[in-house]
């Protein structure tokens, strides 16, 4: 949805949301909708570092949620 709104004011050259803030929310628990978001609404598919730093938040909450798995597990 924030992808949206962002997509939203770039195509309407108004106010748009920082970067920092989409990938804030990301990496707090938002990065299944951010994918979602980029694939819907067509935004930011090709914007770099966007897309590296996403993978990178991807990847480690990955890691964690299996690290934690495990732990909770053991």
């Amino acid at each position: 949805m924030l992808l949206g709104f962002d997509k939203l004011r770039a195509e309407t050259g108004s106010w748009r949301i920082a970067e920092s803030t989409l990938l804030g929310f990301a990496f707090f628990g938002g990065s299944v909708g951010a994918y979602v978001g980029r694939r819907v609404f067509r935004h930011k598919t090709r914007k770099e570092p966007f897309s590296s730093n996403l993978r990178r938040i991807t990847v480690f909450q990955a890691v964690a949620t299996t690290a934690a798995t495990g732990w909770f597990l053991a």
